[in-house]
């Protein structure tokens, strides 16, 4: 994420200075939580990563969005509805700060001074957020799946200040997060390496054309 505060000192404050804070620690294929209406629960994502997903009445996955470390989740950022199931689910070891958002408004008992802090930069938080969905929305909207193949790459460039970057999860789960066939993505891959516009190793990709 981008943001002008640190967000590694921040997230160890919010640890250390809030009773209410509770970290929790899970392996790599654990639901992390699953989202569920009137919890409003806050989570910051410590380390590793995770993806948000939606499994349909036919067990088909789509990826809602990709979590990586520092970013924030929650139900706080989705109207939750009995038939639209969201899961976090932990593509590594991950570990997670939760937090009921509706604590925010009412100071700790021990009259927690970091509640303050948290209200200085949670909007600051949010809006970082909404960015990250508003470019995951113009990826999609994007008709052809090479358009959203690189649509994407270009913004990994930009996020890593590097035309060189790794892909945050395997090519299946990329063509799930693109809603694309993967069939269809690995033969578009293919012609992007065979014309020379990415380079490809595993799960690093190079920009040849910028």
């Amino acid at each position: 994420m981008n943001i002008s505060f640190n967000i590694t000192n921040f997230i160890t404050d919010f640890e250390n200075s809030c009773k209410k804070v509770q970290i929790k620690t899970f392996s790599k294929g654990e639901v992390i939580t699953t989202y569920i209406a009137k919890r409003n629960q806050f989570c910051i994502l410590k380390s590793g990563n995770a993806d948000l997903v939606r499994y349909d009445l036919n067990g088909n996955k789509t990826i809602v969005e990709h979590i990586s470390k520092n970013d924030i989740f929650g139900e706080v950022f989705y109207n939750i509805t009995t038939n639209n199931e969201l899961l976090v689910e932990a593509n590594s070891k991950c570990e997670v700060l939760t937090y009921i958002y509706e604590d925010i408004h009412h100071k700790c008992k021990n009259t927690c001074k970091f509640h303050q802090t948290l209200s200085e930069n949670l909007p600051e938080l949010i809006l970082t957020k909404v960015t990250n969905l508003n470019m995951r929305i113009e990826l999609l909207s994007k008709r052809s799946t090479r358009d959203k193949l690189l649509g994407y790459f270009t913004f990994l460039s930009s996020r890593n200040l590097s035309k060189t970057f790794e892909l945050p999860f395997s090519l299946t789960d990329l063509a799930d997060y693109l809603s694309v066939d993967r069939s269809a993505m690995m033969r578009e891959l293919r012609y992007l390496k065979e014309e020379n516009i990415i380079k490809k190793h595993k799960n690093k990709i190079t920009l040849l054309y910028k």
